[in-house]
């Protein structure tokens, strides 16, 4: 076996499996365990809920075909940052890290976290303790120690989980379709939708937030200083993870719609702990709960391994604090990096609330992937790429133009969660530029 090469002070020690599994971790978490009965409040149809999870999978599958190419062309720490910062400028680079800091790995981190707790409660309602927040930030403790100590403990953490969690989703849908005592007469259920411009603000939102829920198809490109033979390993392991990832969404959902009524399921967020107590009756409900909690811990997982790269490459350029880039001298990671992410993660916790977490996120994920991928437009005017996306130049269109949809959209329908999220972003101009006076 040939010994992993180094990419400053990185090691490439990652093959296709735990690549895959990171993407599939990374994706599956608390979205797809608690937005599908928010989504049904507004669109009341499960035809078309389902037609929407379809949609964002398809829109995140040519992300990921973009992605490949991007990530075989420059297989370096940081995904988006390492991307804009090549192909643009550091400016963009800076502020799709900035923003990483705080909606892309942070708030998802706490987001499961907090989904964590409330699956565990509701398992074990009289469970003894200072409460759930107790709950989420401890779990945030815990795995920032375990990826503190190695990529490579990390990552069979990481394996055990995601194989753990997609176990859960194909038992429950296996078992849900053959004992389980539902109705597929649901999916005619429900209201007819309007597809007014009201109507499209409705599906613009919930679209992005089945986007939240598909975030982490470009997983894999934010480590790809430790992605052995990365020209291969990085595209298929994006390709791959997504296009597994999408056909568990639409059996879980199916399975959501065949269990519960379109009216019972509005509004519900623990719509898998429903879906179960409906189909295999109230006692296993608990226990599906918990399964549930324990599966979440993957998605925390991953996102404890991800996020910290980025800072990790940031501070290499010198545009993000420098004792970031330090890398631990036995374990061979960012392991101050490792723990700044797990600290912000512990304060939003503190501080915020899911929804307002889950809110903020759907549009702060959605704007510097649209540049990244435009990015691959470039790549092949400057021949940088040893690998070609299928569907050139559809598919990275296709992705451009959906995605700036979704913005839009949500942005009329929830112009306050938005601004704020833009707002983040342009504070991160002036901060860019106080780091790059302080070389």
């Amino acid at each position: 076996m040939d010994k992993p090469t180094l990419e400053n002070g990185l090691e490439r020690k990652l093959g296709l499996f735990p690549l895959t599994n990171i993407v599939i971790a990374n994706m599956i978490g608390a979205g797809i365990f608690t937005t599908s009965g928010l989504l049904m409040t507004g669109l009341k149809s499960p035809l078309l809920m389902l037609s929407l999870w379809a949609v964002g999978g398809l829109i995140a599958l040519c992300g990921a075909l973009s992605y490949g190419e991007l990530g075989a062309a420059m297989p370096r720490a940081g995904g988006e940052y390492a991307f804009l910062s090549r192909l643009f400028h550091p400016l963009f680079g800076f502020l799709s890290g900035w923003v990483s800091f705080f909606a892309g790995f942070s708030a998802p981190i706490a987001a499961s976290a907090i989904g964590f707790s409330e699956y565990l409660t509701r398992a074990f309602p009289g469970l003894p303790g200072p409460g759930k927040k107790f709950y989420s930030i401890l779990v945030i403790l815990v795995f920032t120690f375990v990826h503190s100590r190695g990529i490579e403990v990390g990552a069979r953490v990481q394996n055990f989980l995601t194989l753990l969690k997609v176990g859960l989703i194909l038992g429950l849908v296996i078992f849900g379709f053959s004992i389980g005592e539902g109705s597929l007469d649901h999916l005619s259920g429900g209201d007819v939708f309007e597809f007014d411009f009201s109507g499209w603000k409705t599906i613009g939102l919930s679209l992005m937030w089945i986007m939240f829920a598909y975030s982490g198809w470009n997983s894999s490109a934010y480590i790809g200083s430790e992605v052995r033979n990365p020209k291969r390993n990085l595209p298929r392991s994006l390709i791959l993870g997504t296009g597994i990832v999408l056909i568990l969404y639409l059996g879980l959902n199916l399975f959501y719609v065949y269990a519960v009524p379109p009216g019972e399921m509005a509004g519900v967020i623990s719509i898998g702990g429903l879906a179960a107590g409906n189909l295999f009756g109230k006692s296993f409900e608990s226990t599906l709960s918990l399964l549930i909690s324990f599966a979440l811990f993957s998605s925390l997982s991953a996102f404890l391994i991800l996020g910290p790269r980025v800072y990790y490459a940031m501070a290499c350029d010198r545009c993000f604090f420098p004792f970031a880039s330090d890398v631990h001298s036995r374990f061979k990671v960012p392991s101050k990096s490792i723990f700044l992410q797990g600290l912000i993660a512990s304060l939003m916790v503190l501080f915020g609330t899911f929804d307002q977490i889950l809110t903020y996120m759907g549009f702060s994920l959605g704007i510097f992937p649209l540049l990244s991928v435009i990015g691959v437009f470039k790549v092949r005017r400057l021949k940088l790429s040893p690998y070609r996306l299928p569907g050139f130049p559809v598919v990275p269109v296709f992705y451009v133009l959906a995605g700036a949809a979704i913005l839009v959209l949500g942005f009329f329908e929830r112009p306050v969660e938005s601004g704020i999220a833009l707002a983040m972003a342009a504070v991160g101009i002036p901060v860019y530029i106080i780091f790059r006076k302080s070389l």
